[in-house]
């Protein structure tokens, strides 16, 4: 007999295993990877470095779309078929397959394989990232059985937070044992020139792209070998040409589904309930039924609004950070990574601590915080440069701006991570045991069927303004619209009634 504690921990791993996909391949290693192969591939048809660039991110985006295409087509049937058959867990088995094989495909996305290779990597990233969202929905749906509806808001904030850890240790794991650090100067190398000078009497100095290193420096010296970011031998050695130690990534978030999976199945069991046949007319049926229904139901056709804007701006937000970063202040790919250890270290505190709130005061008082939060942050953004914030000056050999958006970072990691809980246990609240795999559905269709807004918007204001500041003025707007739709939203759901 499995105890409910085990079958808690149990469905706390899946977030734990799943959550490198987000961390590690759409956010901080292989989609700046991809980026750059595709600028190389671009530019060696001979556009230059701005058009590369842009054709690199448009081939990316449209992948992306694709994927969310089929998801929001395919979720709301699959899940009537999984609320009509009374599985959940055969559905969350049958997806891994795609997480792990989509994931372990990236391996083969190497430099200089042309437009071919550029293919490879949006499909097999999309497979696995389609694994990953449908077991999601499943997984998700398995949420109402684990205990009472008063843990629920609890449970969720322990699920994410415990994900976000996991995300944490592998992007950690990533760094420190493959991933390649930018070396320092050697220590002796101003040292070697001083007192020289030139032809016409000018001091002779070191030309670089960046200062010499201070004392302390925790990058290896030119000459030592390559080392990681914790300052260890690469485990898969040097990998300038090949990039081994990034392609490995892949295969790395494969393993690690696999391995931390296995409490899941282990301790995860399906609610007992009626089973029957597949009939996927009636699935369909179903799902036509219920968007039908929604306008009977006030509160989760709201929520469901809101949560469709709100999200859809922080999952931009998440994906534009490290652009933003790079193209505002200059960071550089080490720096972004940096970056994405404090969102993620904020967001395991946050997750938590959203789930202890959510339960003593519901959900609905979270999100609203959160959205408060994360709008405040878009306002900063929209107003800083490294010159400035909103017309406060600030000193640009300095790090203030730097530290301006690390502070948002954290703020980013923490809010976000405590929306997502909370905006999960809202939407539990709207629904039953019995009909949870379809409510998920439904409530991931909303988040996919319009996925596009975000990202269209920030690149039409960022064309029309030519600032990429400006350019995120926009989720400004969804994320207060988002919170205004919230009035209507019951805070009890419609366990209520």
């Amino acid at each position: 007999m499995i105890s409910k504690r085990k079958r808690i921990w149990g469905w706390y791993f899946f977030d734990w295993a799943s959550q490198p996909y987000s961390t590690l391949l759409l956010t901080f290693i292989f989609g700046p990877y991809f980026t750059d192969i595709a600028i190389g591939h671009y530019m060696g048809t001979g556009l230059d470095a701005d058009a590369a660039a842009a054709k690199a991110q448009s081939f990316w985006g449209w992948g992306i779309a694709a994927t969310s295409v089929i998801i929001a087509i395919v979720a709301p049937v699959l899940g009537a078929v999984a609320d009509s058959t009374g599985r959940r867990l055969v559905w969350v088995w049958f997806f891994s397959a795609f997480y792990i094989l989509g994931a372990w495909g990236l391996w083969w996305v190497a430099p200089g394989g042309g437009i071919g290779v550029l293919f490879w990597a949006v499909t097999f990233f999309g497979i696995g990232f389609i694994g990953m969202e449908f077991a999601t929905i499943f997984t998700n749906a398995l949420m109402p059985s684990l205990s009472d509806h008063d843990d629920l808001g609890a449970i969720s904030g322990s699920g994410f937070a415990f994900g976000y850890l996991g995300g944490l240790v592998a992007l950690v794991l990533m760094l420190g044992l493959f991933i390649t650090a930018p070396q320092a100067p050697p220590e002796d190398f101003a040292t070697e020139l001083a007192g020289e000078t030139g032809e016409e009497g000018e001091p002779l100095v070191p030309l670089e792209e960046e200062p010499l290193a201070p004392a302390g420096d925790p990058r290896p010296r030119a000459g030592e070998g390559p080392r990681t970011y914790l300052g260890l031998p690469p485990l898969l050695g040097e990998d300038s040409e090949t990039q081994t130690g990034t392609r490995i990534v892949g295969p790395f978030t494969a393993v690690w589904y696999v391995i931390f999976m296995i409490p899941f199945f282990l301790w995860v069991k399906e609610p007992k309930t009626a089973v029957s046949r597949i009939d996927l007319r009636r699935a369909v049926g179903q799902v036509i039924e219920l968007l039908k229904g929604l306008r009977f139901r006030d509160s989760l056709k709201a929520y469901l609004l809101s949560s469709l804007l709100y999200r859809d701006a922080l999952n931009a937000l998440y994906a534009f950070g490290a652009v933003y970063a790079k193209g505002v202040l200059g960071w550089s790919i080490g720096l972004i990574g940096i970056f994405g250890l404090v969102g993620a270290a904020a967001a395991v505190l946050a997750a938590w601590i959203g789930g202890r709130a959510d339960r003593a005061f519901g959900p609905k008082p979270v999100i609203v915080v959160s959205i408060l939060v994360l709008t405040l942050v878009c306002l900063v953004l929209v107003g800083m440069t490294r010159e400035q914030i909103w017309g406060i000056a600030l000193d640009p050999s300095s790090t203030q701006s730097d530290n301006i958006l690390f502070f948002c970072g954290a703020l980013i990691g923490a809010a976000g991570g405590s929306l997502q809980a909370a905006s999960r246990t809202m939407m539990v609240r709207h629904t039953t045991p019995e009909e949870a795999a379809e409510a998920f559905s439904l409530y991931a269709l909303s988040g996919k069927v319009t996925s596009f807004i975000a990202p269209a918007l920030i690149a039409l204001v960022t064309g029309i303004s030519g600032s990429q500041r400006i350019g995120f003025s926009p989720l400004i707007g969804l994320f207060l619209l988002g919170m205004i739709l919230l009035i209507w939203v019951n805070s009890k759901g419609e366990q209520s009634r």
